[in-house]
């Protein structure tokens, strides 16, 4: 909508936050995928099988109760971390701290604890608890870091989409980068050192060097290259969401339980799938060597998906496109099953198997759930929507660990075994839990989807304006009142409204939207020159629905206004409008807040009017008179209004 004149510095920065991920993914496919993989195949050859096998079990299950754990524990590190005051922010350093200790960490783990556990498989094990759950704390510090770094390093909410593409772009690339030179680097390096064509232990420390060396320089690549704003966040002391308040929220919030339990059968499926893909190519096809093709296919995908998910979306419902790609999720196990013996079957079963946009369509959908609460129970859980996806995606991490490591001990593919030790009953019980469980998951999470997913693009835009008509009559603000910070006072009290914008003034009286009916409610509104949107008083701005069309901000001595940018451009999701400024912030008067683009709201047969309202009528004792016809500029005084 705007021309971004972007500064070589600001390049810079994208640049660095996106390889940051790179190495970040890459480490964290690591130690989720491949750890598992090099415990069952080479960490305990010479030791007696079924103490070997008692070491896999008991480590997979140490894995998944520490993963558990941590989603309790990751608030906690949040809060750390937001306390963290040093001169140079308090992010980068526990993106250094959290990146180093942990690679530290992960490399004696691929030595087996120097071989510990050749010599005294007790102790190994003891160690081994206490060395995974230090490493699991410094990786989430740095994860927790990474991520929670976005809004400091921007307050342009048009920076930030770009930051968190590019990030999760570059992730793609690191994680899918792993199957490609998995093989090729544990075989190679293994052959060089001890003379044998296999996956040793060798191999795979070196592959765990190589991948925990680039995940230090990208740390520090994004230490160097970025610089956090330290003026921007002004309500970086918040409280952080704790598990209670996110499960209250989810099991409160219809349209937040089930895209989050739709997402969750999506998520173990393609977890599980993920993580034993390779013992499917070692073991059930025997063609290790071919196993690059899953991180290549996988790559082109992705490379795909993402940049054109927003297109199609302008064209089908984001529900058909969740049901299309779980879809082709089925039809990709279809074909694992059945034609696992054609090379172009399952290069075509990869295909379909990574077109999926379950990701995206359930963080959309969980956003637009924010005023789907607040509607219905008088609740905003913002915090909810950055917590819920990265809890499951956690909790199905842990599953698929403890998934693998049980299949590769029951059907057999532990230790130096081959495609060639494998029985029909091996294959038959890697199927079962590697293919026929994941496709039951994924047909689940279509029926899931279909029959209690209710909150559409076009329901959501309903919510909204039920929402602005019960904001502006007043009927909800026992529920969604805020604690203004200031002492209880019964008596009058009196705050001065800028114009908000540029324009000719209007009485409420006059306002029409575009279906024709007045728009309810006590204010003013003006009929705008340009796209900008200033703060119309010194202020904390509350919240901004997720279309971005709409903002609450409250007065330093209580008085909650919002302001509504167009009649009608809630269906336009966000598109042509861009904020300025962090929930929670306290602003100025006249600070810029906002930009939309007029002709847009306007070709779309939409209004560009400006509408500014209370959200407690019933508080406002006397608002004096508005000059209607008068052209005004923002920053100008348009009423004083009382109320108690």
């Amino acid at each position: 909508m705007h021309n971004h004149k972007v500064s070589g510095k600001q390049i810079v920065s994208y640049a660095s936050f996106c390889l940051g991920n790179l190495g970040h993914s890459a480490f964290y496919g690591v130690m989720s995928t491949y750890f598992i993989i090099f415990i069952t195949s080479g960490m305990f050859n010479g030791l007696n099988q079924s103490v070997a096998d008692k070491l896999i079990g008991l480590i997979t299950g140490l894995m998944v109760l520490v993963r558990i754990i941590e989603l309790v524990i990751d608030p906690i590190l949040g809060n750390v971390v937001d306390n963290t005051k040093t001169r140079w922010g308090k992010f980068k350093p526990w993106i250094l701290i959290g990146t180093v200790v942990s690679a530290a960490l992960l490399l004696i783990l691929f030595t087996g604890i120097f071989g510990l556990a050749q010599q005294n498989w007790i102790l190994f094990a003891i160690l081994f608890v206490l060395i995974y759950i230090a490493f699991d704390v410094f990786y989430s510090l740095s994860d927790v870091s990474y991520w929670g770094m976005v809004p400091a390093l921007s307050e342009d909410s048009h920076a930030r989409g770009i930051y968190t593409s590019l990030g999760a772009f570059s992730g793609t690339i690191g994680w899918n980068g792993l199957p490609i030179i998995v093989v090729p680097l544990v075989t190679g390096v293994t052959y060089a050192v001890t003379g044998k064509h296999e996956e040793g232990a060798p191999g795979w420390f070196a592959f765990a060097a190589v991948i925990s060396a680039l995940a230090i320089i990208c740390a520090l690549i994004v230490c160097f290259g970025t610089k956090e704003k330290h003026n921007i966040i002004r309500n970086s002391a918040k409280q952080k969401t704790t598990l209670r308040q996110v499960f209250g929220a989810i099991f409160h919030n219809d349209q937040i339980l089930w895209p989050s339990l739709a997402y969750l059968l999506y998520s173990l499926a393609a977890v599980i799938t993920n993580g034993v893909l390779f013992y499917m190519y070692k073991f059930v096809i025997g063609k290790p060597n071919d196993f690059w093709v899953v991180g290549v296919i996988a790559t082109i995908i992705g490379f795909c998906i993402s940049p054109s998910f927003p297109f199609l979306n302008k064209y089908i419902p984001r529900k058909w496109l969740f049901i299309a790609g779980q879809t082709c999720m089925v039809l990709a196990y279809v074909l694992f099953i059945f034609g696992h013996n054609n090379v172009f079957l399952m290069d075509l079963g990869l295909v379909l198997f990574n077109i999926n946009f379950a990701l995206l369509v359930t963080v959309l959908t969980l956003t637009d759930a924010i005023e789907y609460g607040q509607l219905k129970i008088g609740q905003r859980n913002e915090a909810v929507v950055l917590a819920v996806r990265p809890m499951i995606d956690k909790f199905t991490g842990a599953v698929s660990n403890a998934l693998v490591g049980y299949v590769a001990i029951v059907a057999g593919m532990t230790g130096s075994a081959t495609a060639a030790d494998m029985t029909s009953k091996d294959i038959n019980t890697f199927n079962m839990m590697a293919l026929y469980i994941p496709l039951a998951l994924a047909v689940l999470s279509i029926v899931v989807f279909l029959s209690k997913v209710t909150l559409s693009e076009k329901k959501h835009a309903q919510v909204i304006e039920n929402l602005k008509s019960k904001l502006a009559q007043g009927e909800i603000e026992k529920k969604t009142s805020v604690d203004t910070g200031t002492s209880v006072d019964t008596g009058t009290k009196e705050v001065t409204i800028y114009a908000p914008a540029d324009g000719e003034l209007m009485q409420m009286s006059s306002v029409v939207d575009e279906d024709g009916k007045p728009f309810p409610g006590k204010g003013f509104a003006i009929k705008p020159s340009s796209g900008q949107i200033y703060a119309p008083f010194d202020g904390t701005i509350k919240f901004t629905f997720g279309t971005k069309h709409a903002f609450e901000i409250v007065s330093q001595n209580g008085l909650q206004v919002v302001v509504h940018v167009g009649l009608g451009t809630v269906n336009l999701r966000g598109e042509g409008f861009e904020t300025f400024y962090d929930d929670g912030q306290t602003v100025k008067k006249d600070d810029k807040l906002l930009e939309f683009d007029r002709d847009l709201a306007l070709n779309n047969g939409y209004k560009d009017t400006i509408v500014t309202f209370y959200t407690q009528p019933g508080r406002i004792q006397n608002s004096g008179a508005i000059q209607a016809g008068k052209d005004i500029k923002h920053g100008e005084k348009v009423v004083d209004v009382k109320f108690k």
